[in-house]
């Protein structure tokens, strides 16, 4: 059982949402716009947060955002709602930091399957073993859920983290995005590989002292992505 803030102003599809989870044994928690969940996060933190694009006094991109760029709360799944099916839409969640998006109107046993993707690739008993990891300055601590460059310490999304230490664990091993859509993802993504680009960039930016000449995550053109031990 997980406990999961759903942040949604329209009540029909709260209900639809939150009768969907708690039938699958999750605890849910209400809020219908972002100053109110705000005001929850600083009480409490949910394992998940279900965030709707358009909502009153705060709207879901500035609330993930700030979500992201807090320390206690920085490292929880976001999954964002969103009745705009544009892509730039799409793209931009992903870019505020959130690990996932579906567009409404949206199936609930899709909702759930997703939900349930994310919490299995964040659950901390999901195959970690033995210590760190460390590659060049890089240093992946996956009992810690953290990574750190160089002994400083990187604010990752759930995701980011993933990809990274999916990436890391094979060194030198080509990837497709579609594989990685499916792998970190865990669920077919219907060939979307814009997620996977905005993420690798994210870590770029977040890893490598020069993003614009990466050390760690090469771009394989027309195919992927492999990782790289600058030591090897």
């Amino acid at each position: 059982m997980a406990k999961i803030l759903v942040v949604e102003d329209d009540q029909h599809i709260l209900e639809l949402v939150r009768f969907n989870l708690e039938k699958e044994g999750h605890a849910v928690q209400a809020a219908v716009d972002g100053e109110a969940a705000l005001a929850y996060l600083q009480e409490e933190l949910p394992d998940l947060i279900i965030l709707d694009l358009m909502l009153p006094r705060l709207d879901g991109l500035e609330l993930c955002r700030r979500v992201r760029s807090r320390n206690h709360s920085s490292h929880l799944p976001i999954l964002m709602l969103t009745a705009k099916g544009e892509e730039v839409d799409k793209v931009i969640g992903l870019e505020m930091g959130a690990d996932d998006y579906m567009t409404k109107p949206f199936s609930p046993r899709e909702l759930v399957a997703r939900i349930k993707a994310l919490l299995r690739r964040t659950s901390r008993g999901d195959g970690r073993t033995g210590g760190p990891m460390q590659v060049g300055e890089l240093t992946i601590d996956a009992d810690r859920y953290e990574i750190r460059v160089g002994g400083v310490k990187q604010d990752l999304t759930p995701k980011e983290f993933e990809l990274l230490r999916w990436l890391a664990s094979h060194p030198g091993k080509v990837f497709t995005r579609e594989f990685l859509l499916e792998r970190i993802w865990g669920y077919d993504f219907f060939g979307d590989s814009r997620t996977v680009d905005v993420h690798i960039r994210h870590l770029r930016q977040k890893v490598e002292k020069d993003p614009g000449n990466p050390r760690y995550i090469e771009t394989v053109r027309g195919v992927g992505y492999k990782f790289r031990d600058p030591e090897v």
